[in-house]
């Protein structure tokens, strides 16, 4: 039988971001203070999300609600990069990525802490914008999922395919 092993991906499930945009859109379209400012959001590309409205601290705001929305739906703010307000005629643009994956300069600060400061016998292996983690004990990948949750790679971490 092979050795217990688990992936660390960092992924943002595509129809609770959906839901985030969807709901922030209604707040924005219903709330009073944002009445008359022109303040959208909406879905660009697959990982792009673009708010708008007249002035800057409107769309700030805008961003504010969205945020408050990715927090419900479980969605890690590490996994929003947003930009800052650009201005293109009279609407202050918001461009958002959302970041997918883990690259490969994380992927080795990662690999690099489990050689460190993990157990004995576990080995971190990069593969793609994901990283496999084995070792010959359960417990010992525990630990190891233990210590990437205290420690910050400005990355959100979901560890999958426990076995």
């Amino acid at each position: 039988m092979a050795d217990p092993s688990f992936d660390i991906v960092s992924k943002v499930d595509r129809q609770e971001l959906d839901n985030a945009v969807n709901q922030a859109a209604k707040e924005l379209s219903t709330r009073f203070d944002f009445r008359g400012t022109g303040a959208q959001i909406s879905h660009g590309s697959e990982n792009a999300v673009t708010i708008q409205a007249d002035s800057e601290s409107r769309a700030r705001a805008a961003l504010e609600v969205f945020k408050e929305k990715l927090v419900k739906r479980n969605i890690s703010l590490k996994a929003l990069d947003a930009g800052e307000p650009k201005v293109s005629g009279k609407v202050h643009r918001i461009e958002c990525k959302i970041i997918q994956g883990i690259d490969s300069d994380k992927a080795k600060q990662i690999s690099k802490k489990i050689r460190d400061e993990g157990p004995r016998g576990v080995q971190a292996q990069i593969q793609g914008d994901q990283l496999r983690v084995s070792g010959k004990k359960k417990d010992d990948l525990q630990s190891v999922i233990a210590l990437l949750k205290q420690a910050d790679f400005g990355v959100a971490l979901q560890f999958i395919n426990y076995r």
